[in-house]
């Protein structure tokens, strides 16, 4: 299972913030009901990971995200996961902690109206001033340069477990 040395790398990657936990789970508190998006029902994804975070800034997560331990997972990710007919992930701005339903609601809105200011993804990314943006990607760069040197140990890890 893949899940716990991708949280671990998520909470010690530069950038990160916070995660909401899942209810009657050891770990963080839940950030309120888990609830999921209408076209996910009986699409056989039900059962995939699903996650809420918070984090300092696009570059930190797009470093989190396309490097290191959370990247070997979305490589191999294709031999579990089903064909999906919806956006792979919903990102907005927020100053203050979201919840399920705020997620679920801005992911049914990217999914039906496609990317805005209030629901984006890192193709078409928008500042917290609601203009479209570049993400830095020498940043991105620098912080996966950061997280690879943190996390070596945990990669290598994940890396033993695969074989």
């Amino acid at each position: 299972m893949r899940e716990p040395a991708n949280f671990l790398a998520a909470e010690t990657a530069e950038g990160f913030i916070g995660r909401s936990g899942y209810d009657g789970e050891i770990g963080p508190e839940s950030w309120g009901q888990q609830v999921f998006p209408r076209f996910i029902k009986g699409s056989g994804f039900e059962t995939a990971p699903s996650s809420l975070s918070m984090w300092a800034d696009l570059e930190s997560l797009t470093a989190f995200s396309y490097s290191g331990v959370h990247a070997d997972a979305l490589k191999h990710g294709r031999k579990w996961q089903v064909e999906r007919r919806w956006p792979a992930l919903v990102l907005w701005w927020t100053d203050s902690r979201p919840n399920w339903s705020d997620g679920v609601e801005r992911f049914e809105r990217l999914h039906d109206h496609g990317t805005g200011p209030d629901s984006f993804n890192f193709k078409d990314p928008y500042g917290p001033d609601g203009k479209r943006i570049s993400i830095d990607r020498a940043r991105v760069r620098e912080l996966a340069a950061l997280n690879a040197e943190r996390h070596k140990d945990l990669m290598a890890h994940v890396l033993v477990q695969k074989s």
